[in-house]
């Protein structure tokens, strides 16, 4: 696997670990949130479409998941909290957060898994 590509994974779960951690600063499910729920499943819908391709197209399409993974997680940490929420309005957004931060996380571990696959065929190929 490239060392970009590794580089850019840890940054990303990194960056999940510090959603999660400031998850009690952010507010209740909003409009910004459905929008990013729809660029997850946006997101896992590239991953599918890459899963099912081969060779330089399955390259590109993982490209593309891994840039829009990137781009939601930006999005993400720039939530903010609303204010006067109720104390169960924001634990209802919080557990709404965490399942999209779960979603993309098993996603970043589906790319990872394919991308270590895909690296030991390539490595069988020049083995023979």
């Amino acid at each position: 696997m490239k060392k970009h590509n590794i580089n850019r994974m840890i940054a990303t779960l990194a960056v999940c670990s510090i959603s999660f951690l400031s998850a009690s600063a952010f507010a209740a499910q909003d409009e910004f949130q459905r929008q990013m729920t729809q660029k997850v499943m946006q997101a896992k819908q590239k991953l599918k479409e890459a899963e099912a391709a081969k060779g330089a197209e399955r390259v590109k399409l993982m490209e593309e998941h891994m840039k829009m993974m990137d781009d939601t997680m930006g999005q993400m940490q720039k939530m903010k909290p609303k204010s006067g929420m109720t104390m169960q309005e924001h634990e209802d957004w919080i557990n709404e957060h965490q399942k999209l931060m779960d979603d993309l996380m098993g996603q970043m571990m589906k790319e990872h898994h394919m991308q270590k696959e895909m690296g030991c065929m390539s490595a069988d190929k020049h083995k023979h």
